[in-house]
């Protein structure tokens, strides 16, 4: 009797060291298959920017102009097959520079902001930064399941033990709080 009582309690033990285990693993995987979304994403993005970068290239007159254009079209993004948090911020930081140096070109020539091939460039460019915008909340909330399952008693002894550690989170994209309050505080 005794060791029919062990040997339940030893199966229901392993039964629910395998379901914690299957858990971890389909977030560990959501979580990775949302970093690739962001990744390929990001690499979209880029392509978007280089056509503007083109067609910016054909209006550039002065020194300054063509200087900013080779140094967008020198950065590349990092594009792995597993990217990790650190590498889609470093690209994030990237695209926001190289943008914001695009930018700053594309003031001096009125004639290339009107051109429609660019205004669909840029459209463009900011779906796809929207499309990045959602994937990254929902990488972070997919990471908020992971994290709280890997640390959480019981589950963080099986965690522990198969080597699940915590993930890192995606970082606020910094350049967007430059923008400044439309909506000031009523005083």
């Amino acid at each position: 009797m005794i060791t029919a009582i062990i040997i339940a309690v030893v199966v229901i033990l392993v039964l629910w060291v395998i379901a914690v285990q299957n858990k971890l693993v389909k977030l560990d995987e959501f979580c990775n298959n949302a970093l690739k979304q962001i990744n390929v994403q990001q690499m979209t993005r880029f392509d978007a920017l280089k056509t503007m970068v083109n067609m910016a290239r054909e209006y550039a007159t002065d020194v300054e102009s063509k200087t900013i254009i080779e140094a967008i079209e020198a950065r590349n993004l990092n594009h792995s097959a597993r990217p990790t948090p650190s590498e889609i911020n470093e690209n994030e930081k990237i695209l926001g520079q190289a943008m914001m140096n695009l930018n700053a070109v594309v003031e001096q020539y009125p004639q290339l902001r009107s051109m429609d091939l660019y205004s669909n460039a840029q459209n463009d460019y900011r779906k796809n930064e929207d499309q990045v915008r959602l994937s990254r909340m929902t990488f972070n909330d997919t990471v908020t399941k992971f994290n709280m399952q890997v640390r959480q008693f019981p589950g963080s002894i099986v965690a522990s033990i198969l080597s699940f550690p915590v993930k890192d989170y995606l970082e606020e994209d910094k350049s967007k709080a430059d923008i400044p309050d439309i909506f000031p505080a009523k005083k």
